[in-house]
C-alpha cells in the first residue's frame, strides 16, 4: 500500500461526494415534475411518448397497479430480447454473419438483462451481431436501469406520503428516468469515451497480419454506446469477454477513473433524492455514510491484501514490492496499465454498485480480496448498489434496524415519522431472506451434481468459491465471476436465469407491498422518544445490522471457501 494509492482512493470518494447533492437535486426535480434545464428541449417529446403510448401523466398507481406495470414491462422485454437472438441470423447489421444464439444461452441472456445482472456466460463478440448489442442488449442496459431507479422512487414516495394509496406512474416515472437522467449522460460520457478511442461503428473486424507473421481478428463495433451504459446503469455487460479490461472498452487510466464515477455516481445520489423527498436532506446524508463506511472498508481490505502480493512467492526470488517501476503485490489478472489500487477500487466498487463490469479477473484475487466483492453481493449489493436497488434494499435494512431499536427501548419503532409495524417487518424479512435462500440453495446443488461439478475449473475451496459467486452475483444482479467456472451450460444457464428472477422479482413485490403500506400511514409527530434516524447511533446500529445479518447468514460459507483457501495458502497447504 502506497501513498499514491490512498491519493486515488480519496480522490475517488472526493469526487463521489462532490456529485451526489447536485445530482441528487437535479434527479428530484424530474421526478416531482419539476422543470430542468433540459426541459425546453425534452419535455415536448415526452408529451409525445405519452400521447403516442396512451399514457395518463397525471393518473397514478397503487403499489400493486406499479408493480404489475413494471412485471409486464419486464417479461415483454424478455420476450423480445429472447426473440432478437435466436432470430439474429436473419436480421441485418450482422457483417460477423453470426448464427442464432443457442436456446439455454438466449434464455440466461434475456433473463440476465432484463433482470440488470447482465451476466455472460458467452464470448460477446463471438456470439452477438450488432443488431443484438444495440437493439437487445444496450436497449436493455437503459431500461432495466430505469425500472431499478424508478421502483426506489416508488418506495420513497411511500415514506414521503401520508394517507394515500398512490406510489406514482410506472410508465412516467421509467420514461422521466430514460429521457431527462440516462439518455443525456449518456451522450455526453460517451463522446468523451470515442475520443479517448473507444470503438464506435458498424464495420466489419479487421483481419491483420501480426510481426510474427500469423493472421489476427480485431473485433471492433458500436462499443462506446454500450460501455457508458453499461456502468452508468450498472449494468456491467461488456461488449468484449474481457470487459473494462479490454483497450477498446476502456483505453486508459483517465477512462478508468471516469468509468469507476459513473458506476457510483446515480446510487450515491438516489441517497439525497431520498433525504431531499421524506423533508430532510441529513436522512439521506445518514444512508450514504452508511454506504460510504462499508465501501472504504472493502476498498482498504482489497488493497490491502492485493498489494501484499501471495505468500506462495515468498520463498521465491520474486520482487513484489511496490516501486517507480512496477505496482507490486498480486499482478495476476490484472491490466499493467491499472496496477493494484485501481484494480483493487474497480472490483470493490462494481460488487458494492450491482454492476458486474471488470477491469481485472476476480478469479485471480487472493483468498481474501476475493472474499470481500463476494460478501459485497452477499449483504444485498446496498453499499450504493444498482441504480435503485441499492437504496431501497438499504431502506429494507433501514427498517429492520428501527424494528430492532424498538425492541430495545419497549416502544413501537417508527422511522420518518410512520409507524414500521407488523406488516413492514415481515415483508422487509421476506425479501432479505430470498437472497440467501437462492444463493445458498442453488450452490448446494451444484456442488454435489456432476454437470455442476464438471464446470469448475479448481477442486476444492477455490472452486467452491467459483460455484458460490456465480449464483452470488446471479441472485445479486450483479453479474460478475470467478470466470474460472465455464458456464455456458444447460444447466448453469437454466440455474442462474433462475436465479436472477428470483432476486430481481421476488425481491421486489415485498418492497412495493412496504411502499404502499407506508403510503397509506399518517405522519405521526415526533416526540422526545422518538430515535432520530439522521445520527451516528442511527449509523452504527444500521451497520451493525447488517453486518450480523450477513454474517451469521453467509459466514458458513464463506468459511468453505474463501477462508478456508486463505488458512491453507498461509499454511503452505495446496489442493
Amino acid at each position: 500500500m502506497t501513498a499514491n494509492g490512498f491519493l486515488q482512493v480519496a480522490l475517488y470518494c472526493v469526487v463521489i461526494i462532490a456529485l451526489t447533492r447536485p445530482l441528487g437535486g437535479y434527479m428530484t426535480r424530474v421526478y416531482n415534475g419539476e422543470a430542468t434545464f433540459l426541459s425546453l428541449a425534452l419535455r415536448p417529446l415526452e408529451r409525445v411518448f405519452y400521447l403516442a403510448s396512451g399514457i395518463r401523466e397525471n393518473e397514478e398507481h397503487d403499489w400493486r397497479a406499479y408493480g404489475l406495470a413494471m412485471l409486464t414491462f419486464s417479461i415483454a422485454g424478455f420476450v423480445a430480447l429472447y426473440a432478437i437472438q435466436r432470430l439474429q441470423g436473419l436480421l441485418p447489421f450482422n457483417p460477423q454473419q453470426l448464427g442464432a444464439v443457442a436456446p439455454d444461452s438466449a434464455f440466461n441472456t434475456s433473463v440476465s438483462f432484463v433482470t440488470n445482472t447482465n451476466w455472460q456466460s458467452y464470448v460477446p463478440e463471438t456470439t452477438m451481431s450488432y443488431l443484438t448489442q444495440m437493439a437487445g442488449l444496450t436497449v436493455h442496459n437503459f431500461v432495466s436501469a430505469a425500472v431499478g431507479i424508478a421502483l426506489a422512487i416508488a418506495l420513497v414516495r411511500g415514506f414521503a406520503r401520508r394517507s394515500t394509496q398512490a406510489i406514482g406512474n410506472f410508465w412516467v416515472d421509467l420514461t422521466r428516468t430514460v429521457l431527462y437522467i440516462l439518455l443525456p449522460i449518456s451522450i455526453v460520457v460517451g463522446l468523451f469515451l470515442v475520443s479517448q478511442g473507444v470503438p464506435q461503428n458498424l464495420n466489419p473486424y479487421t483481419e491483420v497480419t501480426t510481426l510474427e507473421g500469423a493472421t489476427q481478428v480485431i473485433a471492433q463495433g458500436p462499443v462506446a454506446s454500450q460501455e457508458v451504459i453499461k456502468e452508468l446503469g450498472t449494468n456491467g455487460g461488456g461488449f468484449f469477454n474481457a470487459n473494462s479490461s479490454h483497450p477498446y472498452e476502456n483505453p486508459s487510466s483517465l477512462t478508468n477513473f471516469v468509468e469507476m464515477v459513473l458506476i457510483l455516481s446515480i446510487g450515491a445520489a438516489l441517497t439525497n433524492v431520498f433525504g431531499r423527498m421524506v423533508g430532510k436532506e441529513s436522512q439521506g446524508w445518514a444512508i450514504f455514510t452508511v454506504m460510504g463506511i462499508l465501501f472504504l472498508a472493502g476498498v482498504l481490505v482489497v488493497y490491502g491484501v492485493e498489494s501484499r502480493g501471495n505468500p506462495a512467492f515468498a520463498e521465491l526470488p520474486v520482487d513484489a514490492a511496490a516501486g517507480t517501476l512496477q505496482s507490486g503485490g498480486n499482478m495476476e489478472g490484472k491490466e499493467v496499465r491499472f496496477g493494484i489500487v485501481s484494480s483493487s477500487l474497480f472490483a470493490t466498487i462494481t460488487t458494492a454498485a450491482s454492476c458486474g463490469a471488470v477491469n481485472a479477473m476476480h478469479d485471480s484475487l487472493l483468498p481474501l480480496g476475493g472474499m470481500v466483492p463476494m460478501l459485497n453481493i452477499m449483504l444485498g449489493e446496498i453499499i450504493f448498489g444498482g441504480v435503485g436497488s441499492g437504496l431501497y434494499g438499504m431502506l429494507l435494512f433501514a427498517i429492520i434496524t428501527i424494528f430492532v431499536a424498538g425492541l430495545m427501548v419497549g416502544r413501537t419503532p417508527e422511522y420518518l415519522g410512520k409507524k414500521i409495524e407488523a406488516k413492514e417487518v415481515k415483508m422487509a424479512m421476506l425479501a432479505i431472506l430470498i437472497l440467501p435462500f437462492s444463493i445458498l440453495g442453488f450452490t448446494a446443488i451444484a456442488v454435489v451434481l456432476p454437470t455442476g461439478l464438471a464446470s469448475l475449473a479448481n477442486a476444492g475451496p477455490h472452486g467452491f468459491s467459483e460455484a458460490l459467486y456465480a449464483y452470488t452475483s446471479g441472485t445479486g444482479n450483479n453479474g460478475s465471476a470467478f470466470a474460472g467456472i465455464s458456464a455456458n451450460t444447460p444447466f448453469y444457464n437454466t440455474t442462474i436465469g433462475l436465479a436472477m428472477w428470483i432476486g430481481r422479482f421476488l425481491f421486489i413485490v415485498p418492497m412495493l407491498a412496504i411502499a404502499g403500506s407506508l403510503a397509506a400511514k399518517k405522519l405521526v409527530p415526533a416526540s422526545e422518544g422518538t430515535f432520530h434516524t439522521d445520527g451516528a447511533l442511527f449509523v452504527g446500529l444500521l451497520i451493525g445490522v447488517i453486518l450480523i445479518i450477513g454474517g451469521l447468514t453467509f459466514f458458513p460459507a464463506l468459511a468453505l471457501g474463501p477462508i478456508v483457501e486463505h488458512l491453507a495458502m498461509h499454511a503452505g497447504t495446496t489442493y
